[in-house]
């Protein structure tokens, strides 16, 4: 293989969600809460469904209430299999 191939980076398809950051207590690690509304299979009608993942954070620049992307990647510790790609909304400073 040739340099510019090994230094060319291979287009993947990730899984990216965006959510809301619920909680930034851990070292390089925050909690974003993801939303998302459904229909119920049975009856019909729209629910609201959510997930909570941890998010690999390296810098410690995101904080409690920003919106952010994160994106899939390869298992980080026990719980995080996700990092954060980019800031979506700044939280509202009260």
């Amino acid at each position: 293989m040739s340099e510019a191939q090994a230094a060319a980076p291979k287009a993947k398809n990730t899984r990216t969600l965006i959510g809301k950051v619920v909680s930034d207590k851990r070292a390089k690690t925050i909690t974003v809460l993801v939303e998302r509304r459904t229909k119920h299979e049975l009856y019909g009608k729209i629910v609201g469904k959510s997930s909570k993942y941890h998010a690999h954070d390296e810098k410690g620049e995101y904080k409690l209430g920003d919106v952010v992307e994160i994106a899939e990647s390869r298992p980080i510790s026990k719980t995080k299999s996700w990092v954060v790609t980019r800031l979506v909304q700044k939280a509202q400073s009260v």
